[in-house]
């Protein structure tokens, strides 16, 4: 039995957690790594300095996020085409890939490099900050390619049943990071350019690992010369699933834009940095609900395209059951512990006294995470471009964006704080109500009629 036939026969609760493991190591030693990182940023460097990777890093993943989107878009037709043993045309899915993510990645870092001081002014690169963030952003640019061909092989590896391997993608880079941040950043003594590098390095790694697993004759994928010769009927498929997640990340750095100049308006350069220790908290304590998300979308996927509808409900429910009890663990977690949170990053006592309530605000919609996840996540697994495009936007466009833009002026900095549970809260109902509609309308699978048994009598 090949890794993707499991896909459709191994029982669903076993395969999430096969499938949804992996991805929650690979996330969290990520998250670990970019906690460090900014700890390693804010006491060795300065407050200001964790402002300035706030700003650069929603850059750096809309470029990146080309590779993301062309392997979630590709991961989908895999995983269908994988059930209904259309192994060719899974081949040429990722061929097609692999010509689209270093063709558009390479386009994307020149028009970053060519209007680099554009870019992070318009990103809330400004006053003290600015200096920080363009050292910042001149490195870690070359290492966007390398970061958006792991994102796009981490999808397909894991749309082929290999959940292991798709965790390393995410170890190697984390692991190796927290190694050189230290060398970079205090031996050294390069400052957040040692971070820049730590980082860009790291990227490189990660790259050159999924490259040796599809180009070793390790995967059931490898492409043939071929296969990377543009099929547009596959790469309009890619994208209109793909676009999603394009969508969604363009959203994010457009939230990101919104976000980070209301945050200078109502704050200065400190509130940029207060939300960067609340982001990456947010990315730590959702690794979990990620990895759950991340596990389910082959198994849909797979099931949808072999009709295993039971199968598809099954993993469906069981993935918002389990991401709900383990969202309220660490909700009431993060409640309990912001002080303690806060002061791993920093010893400015302005900056924490800020941080801390401001973090027990931003999460108190945390255990309806995983509806909104997987309710939009079930949609591009089945190949439903329109309305996983939809609830995608719901949280961070129809939701966070425009109460950004109207509670600060009634709260002043607290209403900023206060968008994120408000919004989770609206994206969650409204996801619910389409993924509880989509599931039940599913066809009923009837059970087989055995075949009477006929006794023949000597």
């Amino acid at each position: 039995m090949t890794r993707s036939e499991k896909l459709g026969t191994l029982p669903v609760g076993k395969l999430l957690l096969e499938q949804a493991v992996p991805a929650s190591v690979g996330i969290l030693v990520m998250s670990i790594y970019m906690i460090v990182d900014t700890i390693f940023v804010g006491q060795y460097v300065g407050a200001v300095a964790i402002g300035a990777i706030t700003v650069v890093l929603p850059i750096s993943f809309l470029i990146s996020s080309i590779g993301m989107a062309i392997g979630i878009g590709g991961a989908s037709i895999i995983s269908r085409a994988l059930g209904e043993e259309e192994h060719s045309r899974a081949k040429k899915v990722f061929g097609n890939q692999i010509f689209l993510t270093l063709t558009l990645a390479l386009a994307a870092i020149s028009v970053g490099f060519y209007f680099q001081q554009e870019i992070l002014n318009l990103f809330g690169g400004k006053g003290e900050i600015l200096p920080y963030a363009s050292e910042y952003f001149e490195i870690i640019l070359i290492g966007v390619p390398f970061l958006a061909w792991a994102m796009m092989t981490n999808n397909v590896i894991r749309s082929e049943g290999a959940p292991k391997i798709a965790m390393f993608t995410l170890l190697i880079p984390a692991i190796l990071n927290l190694i050189l941040d230290p060398i970079f950043i205090i031996y050294l003594e390069w400052g957040l350019a040692g971070a820049a590098w730590a980082t860009t390095i790291s990227y490189i790694a990660s790259a050159i690992f999924t490259f040796w697993f599809f180009f070793s004759g390790k995967s059931e994928l490898t492409p043939k010369i071929s296969d990377l010769g543009l099929d547009f009927s596959i790469v309009k498929e890619i994208f209109s699933l793909g676009g999603v997640t394009l969508a969604r990340q363009g959203v994010i750095s457009i939230l990101a834009i919104v976000l980070n100049n209301t945050l200078f308006s109502f704050g200065g350069e400190l509130a940029i940095s207060v939300y960067g220790i609340i982001q990456r908290i947010m990315m730590f304590a959702n690794f979990p609900v990620l990895g759950i998300t991340q596990g389910f979308l082959p198994i849909a996927g797979f099931n949808y395209g072999a009709k295993n509808w039971n199968r598809v409900r099954g993993v469906a429910k069981m993935a918002i059951k389990v991401g709900t009890v383990i969202a309220v663990g660490l909700f009431v977690t993060i409640l309990l512990c912001a002080e303690h949170l806060t002061a791993l990053f920093t010893s400015n006592e302005e900056l924490i006294a800020l941080t801390t309530p401001a973090i027990r605000i931003s999460f108190l919609a945390t255990p309806l995470i995983l509806m909104q996840l997987v309710g939009s996540a079930y949609f591009q697994a089945i190949g439903k471009a329109i309305p996983a495009l939809f609830l995608t936007l719901t949280k961070q466009g129809f939701c966070l964006i425009p109460l950004i833009i109207i509670l600060p002026q009634i709260f002043g900095l607290n209403g900023v704080w206060m968008a994120f549970p408000i919004a989770d809260v609206l994206s969650a109902s409204i996801c619910f109500y389409f993924l509880r509609k989509a599931l039940r309308g599913l066809p009923e699978e009837k059970e087989p009629i055995s075949e009477p048994v006929v006794v023949v009598e000597n």
